[in-house]
């Protein structure tokens, strides 16, 4: 892999351009925000990312800053169009210099830029409602900014790095003006590709025999798919961040990538393998008072012999392999029962869905459960001066020296207060809005019902993981340092940041050869048998030798000693320190720099 230091960058300037600069709406605010720092180690003050401008959501996230002259002469000339820029900082680590474009003024002219992209590439957006007029009518505006900047620079050379489709207006704009500013575009995930797998549909096999235009027709998607399509074509240099999405998008683009980008993280931000055991400890014992809230009110079974497996992302079933996780769970509780099993596994699915509430007996419960444990914090200081007073005198520690009878009865009444008879702790912690919700049906259809004798218990959390739900209380970073094992059978992700953050938090994992990082996993060099990160074969499998395969691994896992997952806690960050930005940011650079080399 190459140093850091040992490439420079060609150009003057760098303009980078995302609809999510500043505007947290998916997963490429994460990575611009997680590189800035590194970006700016390479392009210092020659660095600009630029993004949309809404009042409410920079609160927070930018800091607005005097533009220099030059700057502030070019602002001035495009607010007489109806384009506002505002010039400052992103608040984020390095606090890159940005500029974010209030468009609201220059929406009047979408029909004409539409229109424009017809009759200079062909691009086909007629029929398209707000969710492709807002972000193309920005994306033009971000293009006349980047052109007046590189008319006023005279003779300095400059890069406008877009990505995806909503950015692509803007490239498109570049080139039909014949501006010398060279032009890269990052698909992190065909718009067709996306809805295909949305669809549940099995595209990876057959590749060949897909008609992409034909198919974005048909799933109303081809407006943006003809502009993702036609920058692809149009740009300097073409990137994408895996090479499973490189090949979908050399099928349905046209073209195959010119670099791979793979989206990595900064290392430095993540506490050292010592403090994250700490930390292991400390947020599995919260998790473990939360599941003992959950189930104990019904039954008991032993926390300390309980393994947390979970899984976190958006509410796709097929394409996150939800389906293949509770599939596989419903095998491994079958056969865990059959052999009498004496470890329990509490399987969480951290998936958003529409709420209505909290479950009013689990928020009981939940109180119930604190009460008991503020009980036992004020009773241990007597307890504790008891032990060492019995100590003292020589005498046999027994209940009755310890615990006083009115404690023990205070104690048996909030127990009594707990109990639920009759009743079987509920798959969701949360009221759905949906009476056909398909992860509950599909949690029924695998007997994943949350009854006594099941040793896979389930847990839906429905809800954003904010550290404040009333309930865990866990933050998202939290929830999987709490856990054991992340299971993450994707059947489309083109990179998947969760296993390498889980990875870096020292949490193992395992994903798929058809995620991105699964395949940059895959060609890392690890211990056979303790590999950290797991890679599950889905790309030439059907779904059920995939539950196979998945269920059979659990079942492993479910099986090890505390031992042997240190072990792969321990290779698992390993592998996270080789998905550092440090490494990956070299890549952009040499993408930067390949778009000033003459093409062949």
């Amino acid at each position: 892999m190459k140093k850091a230091e040992k490439i420079t960058p060609t150009a003057d300037k760098l303009f980078e351009v995302s609809f999510e600069v500043c505007n947290r709406v998916g997963g490429i605010y994460r990575v611009l925000e997680s590189k800035a720092d590194k970006m700016i180690q390479h392009y210092d003050d020659k660095y600009f990312l630029v993004g949309p401008y809404y009042r409410e959501k920079a609160k927070g996230e930018f800091k607005e800053e005097a533009a220099p002259p030059k700057i502030r002469k070019i602002f001035e000339k495009l607010e007489d169009e109806g384009i506002r820029c505002h010039y400052g900082r992103w608040l984020v680590k390095g606090k890159p210099l940005a500029i974010l474009i209030d468009f609201t003024d220059y929406f009047y002219k979408v029909n004409e830029i539409k229109k424009e992209m017809w009759d200079n590439f062909g691009v086909d957006s007629l029929h398209t409602g707000y969710d492709y007029n807002e972000p193309t009518c920005w994306a033009y505006a971000a293009g006349r900014l980047i052109r007046e900047i590189y008319s006023e620079y005279n003779g300095e050379k400059i890069v406008a790095h877009f990505h995806e489709w909503l950015s692509t207006a803007g490239l498109l704009y570049l080139k039909s003006k014949n501006c010398n500013v060279k032009t890269v575009f990052t698909t992190h995930a065909t718009s067709l590709g996306r809805t295909l797998a949305f669809h549940s549909i099995n595209f990876y096999k057959n590749l060949d025999k897909i008609s992409p235009d034909e198919e974005a027709r048909k799933y109303g998607v081809f407006p943006k798919h003809s502009v993702e399509k036609t920058a692809a074509k149009e740009c300097d240099i073409f990137t994408t961040v895996s090479e499973i999405t490189g090949m979908e998008a050399e099928k349905f683009l046209g073209r195959k990538p010119d670099v791979l980008l793979p989206n990595g993280l900064d290392i430095e931000k993540f506490l050292s393998f010592e403090d994250i055991a700490v930390k292991h400890r400390l947020q599995r014992r919260r998790l473990r008072n939360f599941v003992g809230s959950y189930f104990f009110p019904y039954y008991k079974f032993d926390l300390e012999n309980t393994l947390f497996y979970f899984i976190i992302g958006r509410n796709e079933l097929r394409a996150k392999g939800i389906d293949i996780y509770i599939d596989a769970l419903g095998r491994l509780n079958k056969k865990m029962q059959e052999e009498k099993k004496d470890r329990t596994v509490v399987a969480f699915l951290f998936i958003p869905a529409d709420v209505r509430g909290i479950n009013p007996s689990l928020l009981e419960n939940v109180e119930y459960f604190k009460d008991l444990e503020e009980s036992l914090e004020s009773a241990l200081p007597n307890i504790e001066e008891r032990i060492l007073y019995n100590i003292l005198k020589e005498e046999e520690l027994t209940r009755e020296n310890l615990i006083s009878e009115e404690y023990l009865l205070e104690i048996e009444k909030k127990l009594h207060r707990m109990k639920r008879t009759g009743e079987t702790p509920s798959l969701s912690t949360h009221h759905l809005n949906s009476l056909h919700d398909e992860i509950i049906n599909h949690l029924k259809n695998a007997e994943l019902l949350n009854k006594e004798s099941d040793r896979v218990k389930v847990i839906y959390y429905p809800v954003y993981l904010t550290g404040y739900d009333g309930l865990s209380n866990l933050n998202y970073e939290e929830a999987l340092e709490a856990c054991h094992m992340g299971v993450f059978p994707s059947f489309y992700e083109p990179w998947g940041y969760t296993p390498l953050e889980a990875a870096a938090l020292g949490v193992s994992s395992v994903t798929t050869d058809l995620a991105g990082f699964g395949r940059f996993r895959k060609g890392l060099k690890t211990k056979k048998d303790r590999p950290g990160v797991y890679i599950l074969e889905r790309e030439k499998k059907e779904d059920s030798e995939v539950v196979d395969d998945l269920y059979s691994f659990l079942y492993d896992f479910m099986k090890t000693s505390r031992r042997e997952r240190v072990e792969n806690k321990i290779e698992a960050r390993k592998i996270a320190s080789k998905a550092d930005w440090q490494n990956f940011v070299i890549n952009y650079i040499e993408a930067h720099n390949k778009s000033f080399q003459e093409k062949k």
